[in-house]
C-alpha cells in the first residue's frame, strides 16, 4: 500500500513539474513582453521561460545590516507615487515611442550595475551625484536644468517643463533613490513629477525580467 502511495506521489510530482515547465512565463495574461529602446537599440524586457529559475545570490539575501539597509515605507512623501512592475514597464514604453518627458533613472553605485545589469531603458546616474554631501551645488544645479528640464532665473526655479523622474535602486532595502527623491523635494522639484520603483533590481529579479549589461565608461 505504501508502495502504491508513493508511486502516485511521484507520478503527480512529474506531472507537476511537466506541466509548469511547459507554460509561458508572459508579463501578464495579455503582454508576454515588451520592446524598449535601450542605447539606441530596441531590448525585449521579458521574464525567464524557466519557470524552475532562481533568483541571484546578491539579491537572495534577506537580512542586510540597518543601518544603513533598513527596510524603506511604502511612501516616501506626500505627493510622491509608489509604483510596481507594470506602471513602471508603461513608462518605458512611453520613452520608446518618444515621450522625452520622462526619465527612469537607475541611482545605484557603479559597481552594482557591472553585476547585475540595469532594467533596459533607464538611464545610470548614482545617488552621489544629486546628494550635496558628494556634489558640489553648481553641479546638482546642472543635472537638475540640463538633464532634468528645469529652468531657473537666479536662486529661483523652475519645473513646468521639467521630466518626470522615476527613480529606482536595488529594492525596499535601498536608501539610494529615496535620499535623491527627497533631495529634489528640498529644491522644489514638484511631487506628482517624482515616482518611485520601490521593489528594485531585487524584486525585478525575483520576477525573472530581462536587464540589460552594463560597463563602467
Amino acid at each position: 500500500m505504501k508502495s502504491s502511495n508513493s508511486a502516485a506521489l511521484t507520478f503527480l510530482l512529474f506531472a507537476a513539474t511537466t506541466f509548469a515547465a511547459d507554460q509561458p512565463v508572459g508579463i501578464t495574461a495579455q503582454q508576454p513582453y515588451l520592446d524598449v529602446m535601450h542605447e539606441g537599440k530596441l531590448v525585449r524586457i521579458q521574464r525567464d521561460p524557466d519557470s524552475f529559475a532562481q533568483i541571484e545570490p546578491d539579491f537572495a539575501m534577506t537580512s542586510r545590516p540597518c543601518p544603513p539597509y533598513c527596510i524603506q515605507p511604502m511612501h516616501l512623501a506626500p505627493g510622491v507615487e509608489t509604483v510596481g512592475e507594470l506602471e513602471l514597464l508603461a513608462y518605458l514604453q512611453k520613452i520608446t515611442r518618444g515621450d522625452d518627458g520622462i526619465l527612469v533613472i537607475d541611482s545605484r553605485e557603479a559597481d552594482w550595475l557591472v553585476r547585475s545589469g540595469i532594467i533596459p531603458g533607464a538611464i545610470h546616474l548614482p545617488w552621489e551625484r544629486l546628494h550635496p554631501g558628494h556634489a558640489k551645488p553648481d553641479a546638482i544645479a546642472e543635472i537638475v536644468e540640463l538633464d532634468f528640464g528645469a529652468s531657473r532665473d537666479g536662486p529661483l526655479w523652475n519645473f513646468e517643463h521639467a521630466r518626470t523622474l522615476v527613480f529606482y535602486c536595488n529594492g525596499p532595502w535601498c536608501g539610494q533613490s529615496p535620499t535623491n527623491i527627497r533631495q529634489l523635494l528640498v529644491l522644489g522639484y514638484p511631487a506628482h513629477k517624482l515616482k518611485w520603483y520601490r521593489g528594485g533590481m531585487q524584486v525585478w529579479k525575483s520576477f525573472g525580467l530581462t536587464t540589460a549589461p552594463w560597463r563602467k565608461r
